[in-house]
């Protein structure tokens, strides 16, 4: 038993397919909705696209010896849809099969376990022609994905997580249209909301059927949502806002089912409902994954349609700010952890996501990013410090390994441990990722209050 054993707490980094592989129609692969997107004039910042991204397709094995060199044991990627099925359904693309094969068994050859991540938003276009998430034959096709993904990849990968973030995908992409496939509206949202909830459901089972023994769980995006005063309305506003952030994919999962109560505008979810939805949209988990980055918050407005509320931006709050223009706010990652533990049936909580994208530039060959340096030693304080109170938080990951495509705003925003030159695809690592490696190597050693409260 290694130190990591001993003290049951995954340290890692987590990445996606899109953001990152490239090679967008190399050996068989079809395309993909953020393929199309990103070919949509006015969509991405400067225009940009990920057909090359990282080229982490052809340089895979440099970055996973990165992890290696820096000492990082866990490694949380996605798989690709259409690159193992071009059309989403049918035909298998034996090529995209066999890489994710070569990615698997080099991480298992140097000692660094995969998480797999089965859905990171990159839906196969040949789907969204027939609707996407808003058709529910989708239900179907996502069971057949995961079914192959089980029967290809199930037997070397024990750490599994169904889907990133489905209010961001479905909010972003099928409401505000700022995201792939770029709908707007509730006729879009609601369905494919709905949709994406009975999937997610389906695939735990889907899983479980096959590797009982699978660590599985799935990933939401939480954040910590306070009322801009202390106004009744102000708060109830923050109420709605923190329903539909926080609220409208794990509860169905617990078996709560939507938060209508707070919510009435998801009463319009029965158009799309069918006998037997609601005990098929509650799943057990090993783990709930949080994605938590900042707090927003909340004040009344009666302009808003459906929720009567909007955020206060943080640059006009003055406040610590990072590249995204997002609060830095290390209690944040605090109270989401203790707000999803205090969820019946909520057995452990990995942070499946948490960094900080800043303006890095690369001095005499050195990154030296000292405020991602201080971000992550403050998040994972926190972390910790939740820990300690008993919520059973059993893992870190930090977003992300390289800096990569950031969706809607392109290569501008940095998060990566590890420096990317677009041009050249030189990496380097950056003085956060030497940061992270000794913040692990520290608490292996119980130089910290993790190991030493592991030790009483």
């Amino acid at each position: 038993m290694n130190r990591y054993d001993e003290v049951d707490f995954a340290w890692g980094v987590s990445t996606a397919a899109y953001q990152t592989e490239g090679a967008y129609v190399k050996d068989g692969k079809g395309l993909s909705i953020w393929d199309a997107f990103t070919g949509t004039r006015g969509k991405i910042r400067s225009g940009q696209h990920a057909r090359v991204a990282c080229d982490f397709y052809h340089r895979y094995a440099q970055d996973i010896s990165i992890l290696k060199v820096l000492g990082i044991p866990h490694f949380r990627f996605s798989i690709s849809w259409s690159r193992i099925l071009p059309e989403g359904t049918g035909t298998v693309n034996w090529k995209g099969i066999a890489f994710y094969h070569k990615v698997i068994d080099y991480c298992l050859e140097l000692g660094i376990t995969p998480w797999i991540t089965l859905y990171h938003w990159d839906l196969p276009l040949a789907l969204e022609k027939k609707g996407g998430w808003a058709n529910r034959d989708i239900i179907h096709w996502f069971e057949e994905y995961v079914t192959l993904c089980m029967r290809t990849y199930g037997s070397k990968v024990k750490h599994w997580i169904v889907m990133n973030e489905p209010m961001a995908f479905t909010g972003a992409g099928y409401f505000l249209g700022l995201h792939a496939p770029g709908k707007r509206g509730l006729k879009y949202f609601l369905p494919a909301m709905h949709h994406a909830a009975l999937s997610q459901a389906a695939g735990i089972r889907c899983i479980q059927s096959f590797w009982s023994d699978a660590h599985l769980g799935t990933t939401f995006s939480a954040s910590w949502v306070e009322p801009h005063t202390d106004r009744d309305k102000d708060i109830q506003a923050a109420m709605r806002v923190d329903a539909l952030l926080n609220r409208a994919f794990i509860e169905p999962l617990m078996g709560l089912g939507y938060p209508l109560g707070t919510l009435p505008f998801l009463q319009r979810l029965e158009t799309y409902v069918k006998d037997g939805d609601e005990t098929a949209l509650a799943a057990p988990v090993d783990f709930v994954g949080l994605q938590i980055y900042t707090r927003e918050l909340v004040r009344y407005n009666w302009l808003t349609p459906f929720i009567q509320a909007s955020l206060v931006p943080a640059p006009k709050r003055n406040v610590p700010l990072t590249s995204m223009q997002w609060e830095v706010y290390p209690q944040s990652i605090y109270k989401m952890l203790h707000q999803f533990n205090r969820y019946v049936g909520v057995r452990s909580i990995i942070v499946t996501e948490n960094g900080a994208a800043f303006p890095d530039t690369i001095h005499n060959g050195k990154v030296a990013d000292y405020e991602r340096c201080q971000f992550i030693e403050e998040y994972t304080e926190q972390v910790m410090r939740a820990r300690m109170e008993g919520v059973p938080v059993n893992g870190y990951f930090v977003w992300t390994l390289t800096d990569n495509f950031e969706w809607a705003e392109g290569y501008h925003p940095r998060f990566g441990l590890v420096h990317v030159d677009f041009d050249t695809q030189t990496r380097t690592i950056k003085q956060s990722g030497y940061a992270y490696s000794n913040l692990i190597r520290r608490y292996a050693l119980g130089e910290t209050s993790l190991a030493g409260e592991q030790s009483k």
